[in-house]
């Protein structure tokens, strides 16, 4: 519930806010609590960022040439990030593959 909160809060001094900064910075710091809560709850991000495709993690959505030989077979970019639940996949990352 602190999370919601935070977000009631957010929102109300969006209606005012002039400076854009401030609230990129207030929503960074919620989006930060939030996975902080997750993680103390067994909830982690799958890696991706230059990672062999792994099947049992990833779901390749697309394949492109890679742009350079080391990283054929890796993953280029994360369209939607995967997570796990104490160590149980509750979402496969959607990833782009080099070829």
């Amino acid at each position: 519930l602190p999370i919601v909160d935070d977000f009631e809060r957010a929102l109300k001094n969006m209606e005012t806010a002039e400076d854009v900064a401030a609230v990129r910075e207030g929503v960074e710091l919620i989006y930060n609590k939030f996975m902080t809560i997750l993680g103390q709850n067994g909830v982690k991000v799958i890696e991706t960022k230059e990672q062999p495709l792994n099947t049992d993690f990833h779901e390749a959505i697309a394949v492109i040439p890679a742009p350079a030989e080391e990283l054929k077979g890796k993953i280029l970019d994360c369209v939607q990030t995967g997570y796990t639940l104490n160590d149980k996949v509750i979402r496969h990352a959607k990833v782009v593959v080099g070829e």
